[in-house]
């Protein structure tokens, strides 16, 4: 999965959770789906509970936080 992948499976709407980072279709926010994974949760266990959130959304969530702790970095440094 490349950065350009993340669009497919995040979206940012103002009319949605404040304009949070969301998986696209969905009402659950990028930082849920991290906390979840934090917790202990594996992909397959949270598709469990989120049909609606597969293993590729999963990675899209990964993919697009380190994108931003990447870009924060950056521009600290």
């Amino acid at each position: 999965m490349d950065n350009a992948a993340i669009t497919n499976y995040i979206e940012l709407n103002p009319q949605v959770r404040f304009g949070k980072p969301v998986v696209k279709g969905t009402r659950t926010t990028v930082a849920e789906v991290l906390e979840m994974l934090a917790n202990g949760m594996s992909a397959a266990d949270i598709a469990e509970d989120f049909p609606a959130i597969g293993a590729e959304q999963v990675r899209a969530c990964l993919l697009y936080a380190a994108y931003k702790e990447s870009v924060v970095l950056l521009s600290v440094a």
